[in-house]
């Protein structure tokens, strides 16, 4: 990730591990579970690696926690490939809600893993316009405009010509936000 400095690298592997050890896992069981190599995990919890959007997003949902709880401890942009997302709060109440600044560059296609059972993201449009959904239903917005959507299935984020700013509401169902 371009964004990520050295110190929200440490941040992000140390929580990372917390979170795991907390199960009574290992490297190997999440690294596993989530599809990525042991020795990227290892690197990422010693503060090493380069973690993609979607390596984050895979570790929190084998972890049952939702994305924010993952990345709550960073305080800069995460962000790869002309995407920035940045976390501004996470709820507490059930079910979690967590809400997010996204940002993303001209001409760029962002395909989202499904999340966690029962996930739907909220989009609103700050600026710019964007193509956004599950990706058998893509549906063009502009700003202002709000689309909501099961997360659960896989979805993207697409731009044309110019910059687009959104604010994401992601909401977990109960059974999968475990703090």
């Amino acid at each position: 990730m371009s964004n990520m400095d050295r110190l929200s690298l440490s941040t992000l592997g140390q929580h990372l591990q917390t979170l795991r050890q907390a199960r009574g896992w290992s490297l190997s069981q999440l690294a596993t579970a989530a599809g990525i190599a042991k020795s990227n995990l290892s690197r990422l919890e010693q503060g090493d690696g380069n973690p993609t959007l979607d390596t984050i997003w895979r570790l929190a949902v084998q972890l049952h926690v939702p994305f924010g709880t993952l990345v709550a401890p960073i305080q800069v942009p995460l962000g790869e490939d002309g995407v920035e997302v940045r976390l501004l709060d996470q709820g507490q109440d059930s079910p979690r809600v967590d809400a997010y600044w996204m940002r993303c560059a001209p001409n760029i296609t962002r395909h989202a893993e499904a999340h966690s059972p029962g996930t739907r993201e909220w989009l609103t449009i700050v600026s710019g316009q964007l193509e956004a959904g599950p990706e058998d239903r893509i549906q063009p917005l502009s700003a202002g405009d709000t689309l909501n959507f099961d997360a659960d299935q896989p979805h993207l984020y697409r731009t044309h010509g110019a910059w687009a700013t959104l604010l994401m509401t992601i909401v977990y169902t109960d059974s999968e936000a475990v703090p």
